[in-house]
């Protein structure tokens, strides 16, 4: 790889020698900037050889260096040549700064605006600017001039979801978010989240791996019509009839012009989400830019009654796949089986490609044995698969994209015997789910307000967990959706009814072990404070999956704590009962039975 590598380095700097260059900055990102990056677009793994989820790479004409997080500090190492690029962390190393500490004055640092964020553009320009350095647009990205054996797009066909799955046709949904749109004074907006302009349209797509979304831009404006921009070769028939009248198809390459003709109109757009490019081209077509949040993501955020419906039944066929994943491994661990995170992680989804409505993971499993559980976006298919052991803990953290929702589970296992440390950590983390789980919380609380709720227990002790404690959930979309969350991190979004949210608090122990427990909760109002002073909200489980019981030292839980286990077991048991059958069935009645 080192060779090819060196190659390709060397041909883009011959780029930044034509463009009187002396940096370029390759971000782990395209022009969508979404979580996930097709094939086609990763940019950062054609340059570097990194196939990791979140990095950067910089290339200067006499050295070069990549910045990664803490989770690819050993895979950085094996997978790119320290000959040519220089090891350096995305915090630790802010990227801006180290071009500045790097570069003499006056030289120029090019980027492609189509793959930074408008915001992150201007913040830059002026940090550089300061410098006596000077940011330069590349029209060309180099990597898309040498990038010769480019894999080709995807040729999924569009899929025109089902309005009653959805709650609301398209006519529906685009003047609701029309009138957003005039509420914020512009006259039109600029949608470039995926997941956003789908939903608007009640469309889907295969384009992107995990999430069922199609490429594109769109833009929307006070009428209610919309220009989406993709490739209109996908668009089955019967296209037109389903988004319903004032819509239109172009193609991408014809963004440019369209934006460009927009004139002198007030564009909303998110400066943190969209790419410059697009913002600085509708400046040059004379739009005035008003800065907000895509207009889509709270009413999207909010669950209909036929979306909610959707969510709650696959989540009961993907409890009854997951709990014949469980006990199979309990089978096979009891007979000695000790097979690799690979072969469990495809063990698991074969449970539920049995579902005709499955259509593909909603993310990378993170299948993890021992103390790779410590790394909590570890991946096995980035390394060789660990094989479990004896007397350990076991991490599955998995979901499912079907066509009536989007799944997000992840249990903790006891393989074998284990020990007492295991278990008090286990319960620590357990105490804090189990107290989110029961919140009430009155209307305009956010999950920031909420996220202690799950971490007080491993507080007390002297633990803490370094990842958010909740993320939003789409329907049959983003397994990762804004703009609500649970997190320590500030965020002001009120949680509302109808919002779907993950619980799912860990404590993760570096060369040891990682915990975490996580279900799908959706937001609804409190019945049981009806009437009260104020509206009340509480969450829902969505996920029924067993939570295995060894590992709980009953102890460390209070009356209250262990009815909530033994009613959610029963829960559990009574749903998933009537579709599993023979050892699957016995197995989870032992599993739910009281402790």
């Amino acid at each position: 790889m080192s060779a090819s590598i060196a190659q390709r380095v060397g041909l883009i700097r011959e780029s930044l020698k034509q463009h009187q260059i002396d940096a370029f900055i390759i971000p782990r990102a395209d022009e969508y900037l979404g979580e996930y990056v097709p094939e086609k677009n990763e940019r950062l793994l054609w340059a570097t050889g990194f196939t990791g989820s979140a990095g950067m790479a910089i290339i200067l004409q006499n050295s070069a260096a990549i910045f990664t997080d803490g989770r690819y500090t050993v895979q950085v190492r094996q997978q790119v040549s320290g000959d040519i690029f220089q090891y350096l962390g995305l915090a630790e190393d802010p990227q801006i700064e180290w071009l500045i500490e790097t570069l003499p004055a006056g030289s120029k640092v090019g980027i492609d605006t189509r793959l930074h964020t408008l915001a992150w553009v201007e913040q830059a320009k002026a940090k550089l600017n300061k410098a006596e350095l000077t940011l330069v647009e590349i029209a060309n990205n180099p990597i898309d001039q040498h990038w010769h054996d480019r894999p080709a797009a995807a040729t999924t066909p569009v899929m025109l979801f089902s309005h009653q799955g959805a709650g609301r046709n398209s006519v529906e949904k685009r003047q609701q978010i029309a009138d957003i749109v005039k509420k914020q004074g512009a006259d039109a907006a600029l949608i470039t989240a995926l997941d956003s302009f789908c939903w608007l349209l009640n469309l889907r797509g295969g384009d992107v791996p995990r999430l069922p979304v199609l490429l594109g831009t769109a833009l929307l404006f006070t009428n209610g019509e919309v220009i989406l921009f993709t490739d209109i070769n996908k668009l089955p028939q019967g296209t037109m009839e389903h988004v319903g009248a004032g819509v239109s198809f172009k193609t991408e390459a014809e963004l440019e012009q369209t934006l460009l003709a927009l004139g002198n109109i007030k564009l909303l757009a998110d400066p943190f989400t969209a790419n410059a490019w697009s913002q600085l081209t509708a400046i040059k077509g004379g739009c005035q830019l008003i800065a907000g949040a895509d207009p889509i993501a709270l009413p999207k955020a909010q669950k209909n009654s036929a979306e909610l419906a959707g969510m709650y039944a696959c989540h009961i066929r993907d409890g009854a796949a997951v709990t014949r994943f469980l006990a199979w491994l309990d089978a096979q661990v009891a007979q000695g089986n000790m097979h690799d995170e690979a072969v469990l992680a495809d063990q698991l989804e074969s449970y539920r490609l049995m579902d005709p409505l499955y259509k593909e993971p909603s993310f990378d499993t993170i299948s993890a044995t021992g103390a790779n559980a410590a790394m909590c976006h570890y991946n096995h298919n980035n390394g060789t698969p660990s094989t479990m052991t004896k007397n350990s803990l076991y991490l599955v953290d998995s979901g499912a994209q079907y066509l009536d929702g989007t799944t997000d589970v992840t249990r903790t296992i006891a393989i074998g015997d284990v020990s007492a440390q295991h278990k008090k950590m286990v319960t620590l983390v357990l105490k804090g789910h189990i107290a989110l789980d029961l919140a009430r919380f009155p209307k305009g609380t956010t999950g920031q307000q909420l996220d202690s709720f799950a971490r007080q227990y491993l507080w007390q002790h002297g633990f803490d967990f370094d990842h958010g404690t909740g993320h939003g959930v789409g329907h049959f979309l983003s397994v990762h959706e804004g703009p609500q969350r649970i997190g320590k991190n500030a965020n002001n979004v009120a949680l509302v009814a109808g919002m779907v949210l993950s619980n799912e608090p860990g404590y993760y122990r570096e060369d040891a072990f990682g915990i975490r427990i996580e279900n799908l909760v959706a937001v609804q109002k409190c019945q049981a404070l009806a009437g009260a002073e104020r509206e009340m909200y509480e969450f829902d489980a969505l996920t029924l999956i067993p939570i295995d019981k060894r590992l709980i030292d009953t102890q460390l839980l209070t009356t209250a704590e262990i009815n909530w286990v033994n009613q959610y077991h029963q829960k559990v048991a009574q749903t998933l009962s009537p579709l599993l059958e023979g050892d699957d069935k016995a197995w989870l009645t032992q599993a739910t039975q009281a402790i």
